[in-house]
């Protein structure tokens, strides 16, 4: 156990405490989807309040984005913090010591997915885009994202993770290592999710043979990365929950000793390992619309960010998708009202379709030339983008192979270049941990 902690420790992970509610406790009522889903829908959480009612469950002890605008928040993260105290008190949780989770998700489509909870050292991540980090952002840190989040964490005595971090193993040496010998192991819990969010089952990983099995991948890993530019952990959902661990992190390790930082739990966040070669880990690209937008000036802002560009008229839109994801060449998709094109690029500025057209778009923003929005679906971006004075962008798939390769060239991508799938198949709180 020790030489496994400690090999583990060498390269940012810890083996953690976890905690989860005591057997006799309705888990589907326990566990809600992440707090940064359905921002615009209160009636949605509102139906989680109702289905829950008076029970146990994780409702309790997060803050619903859709909330963050209302008055009195302060009201809300004190009641939060008591409730965390409150289960504690009343020995809601079962504690598996020095354990990690094999969990595997089911959505209704797909094979589902399978990950490993660790925590990670938030001294070996920086979400600074030019990060040579171990851990870093795979899209740009809103800094203003932090400031809310940071109210909420702060005082909390738990955190519960929506995190989800990617690791590039395509020999499927861990992760699916793990998830053969599943029937060798624990089962911690298995349960449904409400709300469409499919299914959920964790088995305990904690005996020496697999926690050794564990330290020799990630350590393989490891060792052949580039020591200049080393990333072994790349955040693929909750970035900005995990830049607020490490900002309350900050705050906190100014006021210990060096022994008392070696060992403060708040140095570690709770999050699920990925590997993003699982057939059953979705990227979908984000799409955008421009409005109120000349096609002149953005082709002349195109212009600027490549050596040359060629535009091919599309008849329809399924061909539109085929062509920009064939080729080696850099292509994104275009429709406005006078139909749809396929743009290739020589020589662009930046080594994915997001970076640059990211480029095009902050300069029309810069401006005053247009006015951009996030969007996920290709039949809603041709939608929008066909009416008069917008533009649609259909950006390419996300390459598994080259997604590692191009954070580490380009640093963090562009915001909003992927979603790991739609908002109910966002990961569900179930695990809790200690942080004070």
């Amino acid at each position: 156990m020790n030489e496994a902690k400690e090999r583990l420790r060498r390269i940012g992970v810890g083996i953690p405490d976890i905690m989860i509610p005591v057997d006799g406790t309705d888990l589907k009522k326990w566990a809600v989807v992440a707090c940064d889903q359905y921002t615009s829908e209160r009636d949605y959480w509102e139906s989680v309040s109702a289905y829950v009612g008076e029970e146990p469950s994780t409702l309790r002890l997060i803050f619903p984005e859709c909330y963050l605008e209302d008055p009195d928040p302060e009201t809300r993260i004190a009641d939060i913090n008591a409730t965390m105290q409150a289960y504690i008190d009343r020995n809601l949780f079962r504690t598996y010591k020095d354990a990690l989770f094999l969990v595997h998700r089911t959505t209704g489509r797909g094979p589902g997915r399978w990950g490993l909870i660790v925590t990670l050292d938030l001294d070996r991540y920086d979400y600074a885009k030019d990060s040579r980090s171990l851990i870093r952002a795979t899209e740009g840190t809103i800094l203003n994202r932090i400031p809310p989040r940071k109210a909420i964490r702060k005082n909390a005595p738990l955190e519960l993770p929506h995190i989800m971090v990617l690791i590039s193993d395509e020999r499927r040496s861990l992760i699916e290592v793990l998830a053969a010998r599943r029937e060798t192991l624990p089962m911690a819990y298995d349960t449904q999710l409400m709300k469409n969010g499919g299914h959920l089952t964790a088995w305990v990983v904690d005996r020496k043979s697999e926690l050794n099995l564990v330290a020799d991948a990630l350590e393989r890993m490891y060792d052949a990365l580039d020591p200049r530019n080393p990333l072994l952990f790349a955040m693929g959902d909750g970035n900005h929950s995990f830049a607020t661990a490490k900002s309350c992190w900050e705050d906190i390790k100014r006021t210990l000793t060096d022994d008392e930082r070696e060992r403060h739990p708040a140095r570690y966040a709770l999050v699920e390992l990925e590997n993003i070669f699982d057939p059953g880990l979705e990227f979908e690209p984000i799409h955008r619309v421009l409005f109120r937008t000349k096609r002149e000036e953005f082709i002349g802002a195109v212009a600027r960010h490549c050596s040359s560009y060629e535009i091919e008229p599309v008849d329809s839109v399924d061909e539109l998708v085929g062509k920009i994801n064939q080729g080696e060449c850099q292509r994104f998709g275009f429709c406005d009202a006078s139909g749809l094109k396929l743009f290739t690029l020589t020589d662009p500025c930046a080594s994915i379709a997001a970076g640059t057209l990211q480029e095009v778009i902050d300069d029309l923003l810069s401006e005053g030339k247009t006015n951009v929005d996030y969007i996920h679906g290709i039949d809603v971006t041709c939608s929008l983008g066909r009416k008069d004075g917008n533009i649609g962008l259909l950006l390419p798939d996300i390459s598994k192979n080259t997604f590692f390769d191009t954070i580490i060239a380009d640093n963090a991508l562009p915001r909003k270049t992927f979603s790991m799938g739609e908002a109910h198949e966002k990961r569900y709180y179930m695990e809790a941990r200690k942080i004070r």
